[in-house]
This record gives C-alpha cells, sequence and structure tokens, in this order.
C-alpha cells in the first residue's frame, strides 16, 4: 500500500495587492518530521492555515492521502497556533477534554489521555488550576496536547518550542520524535536552527512566499559544496592570526571553538600546521559540513528572525 502524503502544489496568496505566498510546492510522507524555516514574514504561517482551511487560497491546492484538503474530515489535523489558544479561566484539564470532544473523541479516553499526557509532561497538579495561572511554557506544553489529543493523522506546529527552558525543550522534543515513530506526520516552524537539525531529516527554507530550498539536510550541506573546520585553541598567540590565512574565512568566534570556512585548495592539514606553528594547543579540530543556518542564511541571506513580521508570517 502505497504511503500517505501531505502534497501542497502551487499555493498562491494574495493579501491587498501583495502576494503574500508565491507558487509555495512540497510534499511531506507519512511518518515523517520536517521543519519550515524562513524570516519573520516569509510565508510560513499562512501556508499552514491555507493547508487547514483558515485561509483559502488565490491558486493551488493541499492534498493528504491524494484527498482536497476541504473534503477532508476537521480531526485529520492537530493544529499549535504560534499564538497562546487556551481559555484563560477555564481549568487545564476541563478544556483538554472539551477541545478532544469538538474532534468526536470519547470524554472518558480524552480526560484518560490528557492525563498521561499531563503527567508525562511533569504538571499533573495544574490539571484542574486556571491555563491563567500556568507559566508560558506551561501553557505551550498545554496548547501542545490539546493538538494531539484526537490523534490527528496531520500536525501543524508553529514554532511549538517558543518560551520553553531546556527541560521542558526536551520533553516537547521527545514527543515529536514519538509522534513521528507513530506514523504521524509532522511539520514545524521553527527559528531554532540547531534545534531543527538535530530532530529533522528533511527541511523547507521559505524566503518571501517562496520556497527557495528543500529536501534532506543531509543532501542539502553536501550540495553546498562548503567545507567547515571547527577548531579550539589554547596558547597565547590566540586566535586573531586565524584571519590571516590565505583561504581561510573565520565563520565564527567563541571562547571553546572557531568555525572556519575552507576556500577550493586549502587543505584542513594547512590549518592544523599553521596553529602549531604559532604555539597554540590544539584542543580541538574537526572537519564538518556546513550547519542549518548556515545554509539558510546562503539561501536567504538574512537570520531567520530578521524582517518585519507582516500577514504572511
Amino acid at each position: 500500500m502505497a504511503t500517505a502524503m501531505l502534497k501542497i502544489k502551487g499555493l498562491q496568496v494574495n493579501y491587498g495587492g501583495i502576494q503574500a505566498v508565491k507558487g509555495v510546492d512540497m510534499e511531506v510522507a507519512q511518518g515523517e518530521l520536517v521543519t519550515l524555516i524562513g524570516a519573520n514574514g516569509a510565508g510560513k504561517t499562512t501556508t499552514m492555515r491555507i493547508c487547514l482551511g483558515i485561509l483559502e487560497a488565490d491558486e493551488g491546492a493541499v492534498r493528504w492521502n491524494g484527498a482536497p484538503s476541504t473534503e477532508l474530515s476537521r480531526n485529520t489535523w492537530g493544529y499549535l497556533p504560534e499564538e497562546r489558544g487556551l481559555y484563560p479561566r477555564l481549568p487545564v484539564l476541563d478544556q483538554l477534554v472539551y477541545f478532544a470532544q469538538l474532534y468526536g473523541a470519547p470524554a472518558d479516553r480524552a480526560r484518560s489521555e490528557a492525563m498521561r499526557w499531563l503527567v508525562r509532561f511533569r504538571i499533573p497538579e495544574y490539571a484542574n488550576r486556571r491555563a491563567e495561572e500556568l507559566s508560558k511554557g506551561n501553557q505551550q506544553k498545554v496548547q501542545f496536547i490539546a493538538a494531539i489529543l484526537h490523534e490527528p493523522d496531520v500536525l501543524l506546529m508553529d514554532e511549538p518550542f517558543t518560551g520553553l527552558d531546556p527541560v521542558n525543550l526536551a520533553l516537547l522534543r521527545e514527543a515529536f520524535l514519538e509522534l513521528r515513530d507513530q506514523g504521524r506526520t509532522v511539520v514545524f516552524s521553527t527559528h531554532q536552527m540547531e534545534l531543527a537539525e538535530a530532530m529533522c531529516e528533511s527541511v523547507a527554507i521559505v524566503d518571501r512566499g517562496r520556497l527557495v530550498a528543500g529536501g534532506p539536510i543531509r543532501d542539502l550541506k553536501r550540495a553546498s559544496g562548503r567545507r567547515i573546520v571547527r577548531i579550539g585553541l589554547n596558547g597565547t598567540a590566540g586566535t586573531g592570526w586565524l584571519d590571516t590565512l590565505p583561504g581561510v574565512i573565520v565563520r565564527s568566534s567563541g571562547v571553546d571553538r572557531t568555525e572556519l570556512e575552507l576556500t577550493d585548495g586549502i587543505e584542513p592539514a594547512a590549518v592544523l600546521a599553521a596553529a602549531v606553528a604559532n604555539g597554540s594547543t590544539v584542543t580541538h579540530f574537526e572537519l564538518d559540513e556546513p550547519s542549518l543556518e548556515t545554509l539558510f542564511i546562503d539561501h536567504v541571506g538574512r537570520p531567520a528572525d530578521d524582517g518585519e513580521r507582516t500577514l504572511a508570517s
């Protein structure tokens, strides 16, 4: 049997003469976890809302398992919006059950599953507390639970990791990977490149309403042809001398590591030899491919959180 597929084809949206989405095409297979990255105003949220039927495209179509999104049941989709969507004065467990029932889930099962997730996310004591009493991070976890309780086939998550501390980020990341392993199709947007790179095999880079690059992250890195050296140095010579090496571009400099890009004809061994010649002790040395953040800036020309927020965010 063929694998189910989310297919987005030729999406175009205009707002008052401004073309906010310009022919976005992408495919995401069942059980795939894909990150959608782009600067503010790139069209990520608009694309998600078209999939959900919240907005209507001027052109193009969205299909799941061959069926147009307009013909699909609402419980096909799970959605976590970037903005808070909880009732502030309603107890957490009550509204989780209410949201699940809107999608046809039985109340008893919704209540038991909601409590299981609250325990897993280490907030069972908030089950009968009003949502407004929770921190922003805990509200985000509650919204995540609300998006998945009805067991949707496709999950669309808009900046799901915003405002989470490292512990809660790890909890949510584990949940994402579990959903993927269960065969859910998950598309999420984020500005946290390292997180996206660690979680996803594939990425879609959107810029000013267009999909400018997409596919397996590994393939995009290899296609770039760029060579990166990360070096750690101890010694009185410091790291300033790296700027004087021919064919070497210093991409970033930190306390423990300096990231260099090698141009054609320069071998990593030459950098290592220069470090030794300058009296430095080399504590770390590795040859690597460019990071996802580097690839993003290559295609878009600015950091992911740059740019003004618009209707096409």
